[in-house]
């Protein structure tokens, strides 16, 4: 298997290639027409005449790559539409007809060097996930920090890791309190609190303070380590899809040879089967879809949606299996409170001021959720004093004369047990408790906020883009999951997923039907890869931006849409351009077949078929008046 890196590097450079083909091409066949009005007709140099050694080393520098290029295909059986272009070539070159087999190559070479350039962008996933971990950890060994290759960390040995940076191993809290985010890895929308005991996890994010952590395995060992294996793993195995070019050409070119020889064979003139070759070079397809492609790539940067790989803007209108990630796909992946118990003879706006005078100056993970529901309640918040956070017991302080404690329901049981003992049984999502001296006030409960267009775009996407099945699939527990599911309306749930079960998930769906998936995070970076079309939601993490084949960088469901859209009608301008350049083409084999058109005659002829598809391909990059429907 060629290693991402070097994969990605070999198109760059066979772009490259094809381009310089392309531009010797147009400047032989310049060259051969100066020549051909300037010269004596029988001007000759060796065996060629004078006008036609421009074509020749055209057809012999860059002729006979593509001709080996296409016999390549031909032994691996990869017959595409680009075949009758290699056949082309070696007849012109054996009937001597240098111009024809020379505008083929210029042909042939310059609908490659635009799908090469549609691609050129495109980079290793692997790479990111790689540039994404330090190289670097901070080792604590006889008192003394020093720098070491997180590759040498072993088990037991103690860490430091610094605000803000990501944690190089899997390891357990020794020192220090303070917040990760391990939204990438688990799927959990919250920032989870760490204090001496907690677990931490390779590829985590430091919050505001330092801590210190004893590593349980090595970093090769670690949950990132098994991630990049994993998404290692799903690369290498992505199924190799026909592309519409090629489902096209597996049609037109057996008609097409058909055709030439029918001509060849009745007439006796091998120049006819050339002919008809030429006009029935498939430059429609070579060409014609590839600037569709291109015009919808710009069309999809326009309103914020990048496609890495072009291809699945040929796939995704094909997919009947839609897979949704859950946190910041179908949620906005920030918790917010949801709802308030307020006990009787407290006001829920005095309690929310109390709770959010105390929560500024918290690093909670949800302490930010509370001072915004203040807010939106426009409870006055008074200043705080005697604030202190005991680890594993909460939040309290004193508030306008009044102690208040933000504690959890277990812990408020023990200074309140009759008024927890009344509450409504705990549900979904997290919660927290806030006393007022000592008395229950109010349990506040908190979830993961759906999107509000969430709901819409999952019932649409049934009549509208004629999917069949709709999955939910999230790390997160099984009672935040169904609770999203139900708001949106996805029947099919899975819960508590690993990155190595959803890899196995999208492989085992990929399998019946193309599929869809749609997701952040890197936990997610594996099924986007193993998906017929990945596309990442938001522009938060560059792995998952490279594990997929589309970007929406706004993380916006209707942008989701506008890609289904774009892709749905690059598809009609493409095959309206190759359909109709191959019906043109075929008129134009008839003419060829009855010896009305010569070889060059008959390329000239299908240039302009090829302008024809092409003015209509550049369709694709005019915005139309809307771009959702949901």
């Amino acid at each position: 298997m060629t290693p991402p890196l070097a994969a990605s590097s070999a198109r760059s450079a066979l772009g490259r290639r094809e381009t310089w083909i392309a531009a010797g091409a147009l400047a032989a066949i310049a060259l051969h027409l100066a020549i051909r009005f300037g010269l004596d007709e029988r001007a000759a140099i060796g065996p060629f005449r004078a006008r036609d050694l421009p074509l020749v080393a055209a057809l012999a520098l860059g002729g006979a790559p593509l001709v080996l290029t296409l016999l390549r295909q031909v032994w691996r059986r990869e017959l595409g539409s680009d075949l009758l272009a290699g056949i082309s070539i070696v007849t012109a070159v054996v009937l001597d007809e240098y111009l024809a087999g020379t505008l083929v190559v210029l042909m042939l070479s310059g609908g490659q060097a635009l799908e090469s350039f549609a691609m050129s962008n495109a980079s290793s996933v692997l790479a990111a996930l790689a540039r994404r971990m330090p190289a670097v950890a901070h080792r604590r060994s006889d008192g003394r920090v020093g720098d070491v290759e997180a590759a040498e960390l072993r088990v037991g040995d103690v860490v430091e890791i610094y605000p803000h940076e990501i944690c190089p191993v899997d390891g357990e809290v020794v020192e220090g309190h303070g917040v990760m985010d391990e939204s990438y890895l688990t799927g959990e929308p919250y920032l989870i609190a760490k204090t001496p005991g907690s677990a931490v996890l390779s590829g985590a994010i430091n919050g505001e303070t330092a801590l210190a952590a004893r590593a349980t395995a090595r970093a090769v060992d670690s949950r990132y380590a098994k991630i990049l294996a994993v998404l290692r793993e799903s690369e290498q195995k992505r199924p190799r899809l026909r592309r519409l070019g090629d489902r096209l050409g597996a049609v037109y070119t057996p008609i097409a040879v058909a055709i030439a020889v029918a001509a060849w064979a009745a007439s006796g003139e091998a120049v006819r089967f050339l002919a008809v070759l030429v006009v029935a070079t498939p430059c429609p397809l070579l060409i014609g879809i590839p600037v569709a492609i291109l015009g919808s790539i710009s069309l999809a940067a326009k309103r914020g949606i990048i496609v890495r790989d072009p291809a699945v803007l040929e796939r995704v209108d094909s997919c009947r299996v839609a897979i949704f990630d859950k946190t910041g796909t179908l949620t906005y992946g920030k918790p917010e409170v949801t709802r308030i118990v307020v006990q009787p003879g407290f006001d829920e706006a005095e309690v929310l001021a109390h709770a959010a005078a105390l929560e500024r100056y918290s690093r909670h993970p949800l302490a930010r959720a509370v001072v915004e529901a203040a807010r939106r309640r426009d409870a006055a918040v008074r200043e705080a004093s005697e604030i202190a956070e005991p680890p594993g017991r909460g939040l309290r302080g004193t508030v306008g004369g009044h102690r208040v404690e933000i504690t959890s329901r277990g812990r408020a049981a023990e200074r309140d047990a009759p008024a927890v003992a009344a509450l409504p049984p705990a549900a979904g999502g997290m919660e927290c408790a806030v006393l007022v001296d000592g008395r229950l006030a109010a349990l506040l409960a908190f979830r993961d906020t759906p999107r509000h267009e969430g709901a819409s775009f999952v019932r649409h996407l049934a009549p509208r883009h004629r999917f069949e099945r709709l999955l939910l699939v999230s790390g997160d527990r099984e009672a935040e999951v169904r609770y999203v599911a139900d708001l949106v309306g996805i029947r099919e749930v899975h819960f508590s997923q690993s990155p190595e079960q959803k890899l196995a998930l999208v492989r085992a769906e990929t399998a019946r039907a193309p599929t869809l998936f749609l997701g952040d995070g890197v936990n997610d970076a594996p099924a986007l890869a193993a998906a017929t079309v990945g596309v990442a939601i938001g522009a938060g993490s560059d792995v998952t931006s490279e594990a997929a084949g589309a970007v929406i960088l706004d993380s916006s469901l209707e942008r989701a849409d506008t890609f289904l859209h774009v892709s749905a009608r690059m598809r009609r301008i493409a095959l309206q351009s190759a359909v109709g350049g191959m019906a043109l083409s075929l008129g134009g084999m008839a003419f060829a077949a009855a010896g009305a058109l010569s070889p060059v005659a008959g390329a000239l002829a299908q240039e302009a078929i090829d302008v024809a598809a092409v003015l209509n391909a550049l369709r694709a990059a005019w915005p139309p008046r809307t771009l959702t429907d949901f």
